[in-house]
């Protein structure tokens, strides 16, 4: 058990610094350096319970002690892990509950435990069935902490996801495919623990090794988004969003409206038609604004006239390539998938690929050796 604790100091220390050696490029906006420095803030703390553990071997000293100290450490270490990632989601613009409901969750364990030893007369880290209790109770308060921050957690990766699908022309789902792994594994490490922490010491090793392996993972991910080019993709996609909300009420003198109406509607489709038919659709790249650009007409306007149609800006991009990819195919059968491809507007070959099967339930060659005419 000893080697599995010096581990984690070890495999803690190297994060930490790993987090605090980030270029300043990368977290230069306010978001993202407060971000950070939730992140820190918890590495240190997860070194700081590894270190005492070792130290003090409290494990040995009786479940306990082991407990009491995971559940005062693991809670705020969860917290601030899942407010790290909620200020890149929110771009730092978050709510009452999601700041305070961490060092509240912590304030309550810490009075449960502090009752259960009023309640027994016992030091602290004795071994009594008030302080078993206690510990239980404790340990759903940090579990049900970390339900709330899962469901915040996947509700904004979900409308970030759907403000990539309504910005950019591709599939880009894979900027914030690590939030949602992370987010799995910051929950499954709260609801771990607690069953950890009770369980005899030789089922501790292969919990500890799926811990690390998932802090890791999170911390390497992490680091990974903030010097890459998606964090700065993410705000420009959430950026857009605000702009058409902004726009959509300054059109309608400050008042929501749920769709468009019939002139408004004709409008947008003839403009749309227009655009398709001069080959629009087949420009690679083309974000939403630059497209509502060409067409002449305002952002908002064709955000909303997709939305009535239920459709997102990247998949109807996709279904209108994928028509003149079947015209090309039939016309041009001797082109390569990747000159088909480039022709109508896919950036690679894979995607399109990718995309031509989903739409088609064939590959380009399957299609092309079926005979079937494009509609």
């Amino acid at each position: 058990m000893e080697q599995v604790q010096f581990t984690a100091i070890v495999l803690s220390a190297l994060l930490t610094l790993k987090l605090l050696m980030l270029p300043k490029r990368s977290v230069s906006n306010w978001a993202a350096s407060r971000s950070r420095m939730m992140m820190v803030l918890g590495m240190v703390l997860l070194f700081v319970q590894f270190m005492l553990q070792y130290i003090f071997k409290f494990r040995s000293m009786g479940v306990t002690q082991a407990v009491m100290l995971n559940l005062i450490f693991f809670v705020p270490v969860s917290w601030m892990f899942s407010l790290a990632v909620l200020y890149l989601q929110r771009r730092g613009h978050l709510n009452v509950l999601d700041k305070y409901l961490g060092p509240l969750t912590w304030g309550l364990v810490i009075m449960v435990l502090l009752v259960s030893t009023f309640i027994d007369k016992q030091s602290i880290l004795s071994e009594t069935p008030e302080k078993r209790w206690a510990e239980m109770i404790a340990s759903v308060l940090y579990a049900s902490m970390q339900c709330y921050y899962l469901w915040r957690l996947l509700t904004n990766i979900r409308g970030m996801r759907e403000a990539l699908s309504n910005y950019y022309d591709r599939d880009m789902s894979s900027v914030v495919g690590w939030m949602l792994v992370s987010t799995i594994v910051i929950t499954g490490i709260a609801l771990i623990v607690p069953l950890m922490i009770f369980l005899p010491s030789n089922w501790l090793a292969p919990y500890a090794i799926a811990i690390f392996v998932g802090i890791f993972y999170f911390v390497d991910s992490y680091c990974s988004f903030l010097l890459s080019t998606s964090f700065a993709r993410m705000q420009e996609a959430e950026r857009n969003e605000e702009i058409i909300e902004e726009d959509m009420l300054l059109e309608n003198d400050g008042v929501e409206i749920e769709s468009l109406s019939e002139e408004a509607m004709l409008r947008a489709e003839h403009a749309v038609q227009r655009w398709i038919e001069r080959g629009g659709h087949l420009q690679s790249g083309m974000k939403l604004p630059a497209a509502a650009e060409d067409m002449q007409l305002p952002r908002y306007l064709l955000s909303a006239w997709l939305k009535q149609w239920g459709r997102k800006y990247n998949d109807w991009l996709a279904g209108l390539r994928v028509d003149e990819a079947k015209r090309v195919l039939k016309e041009h059968p001797d082109w390569s998938n990747e000159s088909v491809a480039l022709h109508c507007g896919f950036t690679d070959r894979s995607y399109f690929q990718k995309k031509f099967k989903e739409r088609t339930g064939y590959s380009p060659a399957e299609y092309l050796a079926s005979g079937q005419r494009p509609k």
